[in-house]
């Protein structure tokens, strides 16, 4: 115990750290693996990815989370026994990484986990004013550090509760280190299973940034091609959407939940936009029985233009603003060419404009939260914001 305290102690004293930062989001395809060298902290932060890759989940480890995944009623003992079974294999998952890069797990400082989210219950989704935020990720962070032997950082999102936010979304503070300008308004969109987005104004301080879900990311269409298309688990390349025709009638049922009218920030899920939804959304609409195609192009607009509508209500006015893209919709080619057809006037980018790996970004932004918590100091996010607590996140797991 006493060892890894002091060596704890070591590493926050290092101005170069090597940490692994991991992410598994809400489209359940696999686990990010990113290996980067961390520089300095707060504002004077710099990254290199040295490495990164995409492990896909099997069938069966897919088949086990979605037996948990955002569902009201589950079996208490599985989520016991998938807590420990998915830090091991996200663990083996590390190890192997690292030997296929020639890389020994004592070059590593820290290994940042976000974990795999099962349930994200904001007091605006269930409403109970018993309760309050509440989210839950599984894949214990303290089976992670003792097989790897790697000091694991874990659970990020619970802090970020306690402290008065919702849990999500919380890649705001490394956006907020990485990418302030001095002259130009940032919005930085993440479309992954859920898409959201932080906007960090010219010139300001933390307390100015906003950081807010925005609604379906990927999720939606890739429920929609698993069901209807065989062993189809996303629209490559937008081939399927590309046949269909946008039914308005449905456009305007998958518009109308109160959702959308919330303020922001807000935070959402696939507890709330799943498959359920847009079949209720169906049955709503004028034409009972579109083709799957017709459904696959609705639900591409439906997500462009819930993102459009979420950026104009914080750059319209702002001329002099620039977007930067990440996850894995940039891959979506007609969800990209209505987003930068929308926003014509505009610089429209991917993260790679500024350096960072647009598929990697996420499992960086846990790295960069990962060295705040062992090194970082409180003074960076000032007094932090609305939903923005200034805390340091992540629960520290010992290897021994």
């Amino acid at each position: 115990m006493k060892s890894s305290i002091e060596k704890l102690h070591t590493i926050s004293n290092k101005n170069n750290k090597k940490i692994i930062g991991l992410m598994s989001g809400t489209s359940l395809d696999g686990l990010d693996i990113a290996l980067c060298e961390v520089k300095a902290n707060g504002k004077n932060t710099a990254i290199h990815l040295e490495n990164f890759i995409t492990i896909p989940y099997t069938d069966e480890v897919k088949a086990e989370i979605k037996s948990v995944f955002a569902k009201k009623n589950i079996e208490l003992e599985k989520l016991c026994l998938l807590n420990e079974w998915i830090a091991v294999i996200h663990a083996n998952m590390i190890i192997k990484t690292l030997e296929n890069w020639g890389v020994s797990a004592v070059e590593i400082d820290l290994i940042a986990s976000h974990g795999q989210t099962i349930y994200h219950a904001p007091l605006s989704l269930h409403q109970n004013n018993t309760f309050g935020n509440g989210t839950l990720q599984i894949g214990d962070g303290d089976h992670m550090a003792v097989k790897t032997g790697i000091i694991t950082i874990a659970d990020f999102r619970q802090k970020h509760i306690a402290a008065g936010g919702e849990g999500a979304p919380i890649a705001t503070y490394g956006d907020y280190l990485l990418f302030s300008d001095k002259h130009t308004n940032r919005i930085l969109l993440n479309i992954g299973g859920i898409s959201n987005l932080t906007f960090i104004p010219a010139d300001k301080e933390f307390e100015e940034v906003i950081s807010t879900d925005i609604g379906p990311g990927n999720n939606l269409m890739n429920e929609w091609m698993l069901k209807h298309f065989t062993n189809e688990s996303f629209d490559k390349d937008a081939i399927i959407a590309k046949k269909g025709i946008v039914n308005e009638e449905l456009l305007v049922a998958l518009q109308s939940n109160p959702f959308f009218k919330n303020t922001f920030p807000k935070t959402t899920g696939p507890e709330l936009f799943n498959l359920s939804y847009i079949e209720d959304a169906i049955r709503r609409g004028n034409n009972p029985s579109p083709s799957n195609e017709d459904v696959m192009a609705t639900l591409n607009r439906f997500t462009a233009v819930n993102i459009c509508e979420a950026i104009n209500h914080f750059i319209a006015d702002s001329p002099n603003s620039e977007i930067l893209i990440s996850g894995g919709g940039i891959h979506n080619p007609l969800l990209m060419s209505f987003i930068k057809n929308h926003f014509n006037q505009i610089p429209v980018n991917t993260t790679s404009e500024k350096g960072i790996h647009p598929d990697a970004k996420e499992a960086i932004l846990f790295a960069i939260l990962a060295n705040e918590t062992i090194s970082g100091d409180k003074n960076t996010f000032g007094s932090g914001s609305k939903n923005m607590p200034n805390v340091s996140m992540g629960k520290i797991c010992l290897p021994d």
